[in-house]
């Protein structure tokens, strides 16, 4: 088959996008496969070899090679933020009638909003964080939210990915700088309570049908919290399988297995909590997980002794058992 790794994207993770992308181009099998790396930025689309760039027609989705019009069977989707994580890109792939890897459109969308999410878990008895939902514009109070919340309090971009954005805020002093830099990525910020307990991060995909939890991570930040500079710049130390009773380890996997199955997610996910007093906490789910030397997900497929070739393979087996929404 011919597969397309799409990767890059509009947003500030488009850096991290092109690293998760070159793990994937090294762990497929290119021995029955045409492996080829598509970069989508905001310079343009293109397919990548070696020197060479030729444009991605987006009417089909194909290119041009030496004369030939190449199209793909399946498109590997490694974008972080827009316009691959929030069910643009697989609305388009829908239409032109290309499989994709992960979830689908509505999922990628649903998911890409913290607030809608949490209202949809909301539903299911999730636990979680108190929050309070602001637009910019909008006046806010600064002390009200402080009295609601209490202190610290967490500002965060509704949509945005790798904790860009994010600030703690300690004392009401800080709020407004806080705002600036979260309204910086988006126009909708989340205030959140701060959980005190162990950050947790968990992988889940589908696997032969089921769902699998991959494992548990927990992440000891070198930082306030776990920031864009912890996640990416070595300050933080990531602990798998995490420091955690059997019994709460179990209840995390239930819990993680319960949210992906009432989201109706398919694909590679990171869900990420809280553990307070012994009951995890959702903070938020990641449906296309940095797969870069230093990302989470492949640490867990390793711990759970998951080879990342073979897990493709499957990730390539569900998109094309998938259906378009508009053939059902």
């Amino acid at each position: 088959m011919k597969i397309a790794v799409v990767m890059g994207g509009y947003s500030d993770e488009s850096v991290i996008s092109l690293r998760s992308g070159q793990l994937i181009l090294n762990h497929l099998n290119k021995d029955i496969h045409e492996v080829y790396e598509v970069h989508i930025l905001n310079e343009g689309w293109y397919v990548k070899m070696g020197d060479q760039k030729s444009p991605i027609n987006r009417a089909d989705f194909s290119f041009e090679n030496n004369g030939n019009t190449i199209n793909f069977d399946v498109a590997i989707n490694t974008i972080h933020g827009t316009p691959g994580e929030d069910g643009h890109l697989q609305s388009y792939w829908e239409l032109i009638d290309l499989p994709y890897t992960g979830c689908g459109f509505y999922q990628s969308a649903l998911t890409f909003s913290k607030r809608d999410t949490l209202s949809v878990l909301g539903k299911f008895d999730i636990p979680k964080a108190n929050s309070v939902y602001v637009t910019k514009g909008q006046e806010i109070d600064g002390e009200k939210i402080a009295k609601t919340l209490g202190f610290p309090f967490f500002v965060k971009p509704n949509q945005s990915g790798s904790s860009l954005g994010v600030s703690m805020v300690k004392e009401l002093s800080e709020l407004d700088k806080a705002l600036a830099f979260a309204f910086a990525e988006d126009k909708d910020i989340l205030i959140e309570s701060q959980l005190k307990g162990v950050e947790i991060s968990v992988g889940v995909m589908k696997l032969n049908g089921n769902t699998r939890v991959l494992g548990i991570t927990e992440i000891v930040s070198g930082n306030d919290f776990f920031d864009y500079e912890a996640k990416y710049l070595g300050k933080s130390e990531e602990i798998t399988p995490a420091r955690l009773s059997s019994e709460v380890s179990e209840l995390v996997e239930q819990s993680a297995a319960k949210i992906y199955e009432a989201l109706g997610m398919q694909g590679f996910s990171r869900i990420d909590f809280i553990v307070m007093n012994d009951i995890p906490h959702f903070i938020e789910i990641n449906t296309n997980p940095g797969l870069s030397p230093q990302s989470i997900f492949p640490q867990q497929a390793a711990y759970a002794n998951l080879n990342f070739s073979n897990l493709l393979e499957n990730e390539i087996k569900l998109a094309l058992e998938r259906k378009p929404i508009w053939k059902k």
